[in-house]
C-alpha cells in the first residue's frame, strides 16, 4: 500500500463528524448458513460496499449490526438488521426514530424474485410486492416512501418462495453475481451521492419490460 493509499483509507475511516445524513440498510438473515443464500443478496451487497470503502459493520446496535462513514461526501449510518428477514422493520425503526431519520432518508438494499438474476432495479416508493422483509418495514416506519435498490435473484419456477429465498446460488448464478453486486455497489453510491431518481436513470436502463 502506497503513502496515498493509506492516506485516502485514513479519510475514509475517519468517524463521521455530526449526526448520520442517510440509513443505508442491507436485508438478509444473520448466521453462517444463510450467508450464501438469495434472501442475503442485501447482506452481500453492503458487506462489499463498506469493505471497499475501509468502513466497518462491527457494532451491534438497534438489534442490529452497524457502521458508519463518509461516502462522497456524506454522512451515511449503515446497518443489518439481525432479526432475521421477516422482522427487520423492528432494527430500522429503531435508527430511525434515534437519529431522527426522514422516511425518505432511508434506502434499502434488498433481494427481489421478480428480477432475473443479477438485474437492479431502483424505486423511491412502493408496496411490499411480496418480500416479507419490505413488508415489516413498511409497517413498522408507517409508510412506504423510501428508497428500494433491487437485486434480482431469479425466478421461482417450481420451487415454493421459501426454498427458493433461502436456497444458495447455482454456479450460473453465481457467476452472474460476481458481476451484479459490484455494480449494485456502484448504484448505492450513485443513490447516496445524486439520489434515487438520477441512479434509476442509470441503473434501471435494462428494466424497460418490468
Amino acid at each position: 500500500m502506497s503513502i496515498f493509499d493509506l492516506f485516502k483509507r485514513l479519510e475514509r475511516e475517519k468517524p463521521a463528524l455530526g449526526p448520520p445524513e442517510i440509513l443505508v440498510v442491507g436485508l438478509g438473515n444473520p448466521g453462517l448458513e444463510y450467508r450464501e443464500t438469495r434472501h442475503n443478496a442485501g447482506f452481500l451487497t453492503l458487506d462489499l460496499f463498506c469493505e471497499e470503502r475501509g468502513i466497518g459493520i462491527k457494532r451491534l446496535r438497534f438489534h442490529a449490526l452497524t457502521g458508519e462513514g463518509r461516502v462522497a461526501g456524506r454522512r451515511v449510518f449503515f446497518l443489518k438488521p439481525q432479526t432475521y428477514m421477516n422482522n427487520s422493520g423492528g432494527a430500522v425503526r429503531e435508527a430511525v426514530e434515534f437519529y431522527k431519520f426522514g422516511i425518505e432518508k432511508v434506502v434499502v438494499v434488498q433481494d427481489d424474485v421478480a428480477l432475473p438474476c443479477g438485474r437492479l432495479r431502483i424505486r423511491e416508493k412502493g408496496s411490499a410486492g411480496g418480500h416479507n422483509g419490505i413488508k415489516d418495514i413498511i409497517e413498522k416506519l408507517g409508510g412506504d416512501c423510501f428508497v428500494r435498490l433491487k437485486i434480482g435473484v431469479g425466478s421461482l419456477r417450481q420451487m415454493e418462495m421459501v426454498d427458493h429465498v433461502l436456497g444458495k446460488f447455482s454456479p450460473n448464478e453465481q457467476a452472474v453475481l460476481k458481476e451484479a453486486i459490484p455494480r449494485a455497489c456502484e448504484a448505492l453510491e450513485e443513490i447516496i451521492k445524486n439520489g434515487a431518481y438520477a441512479a434509476a436513470n442509470l441503473y434501471n436502463a435494462d428494466a424497460r419490460d418490468d
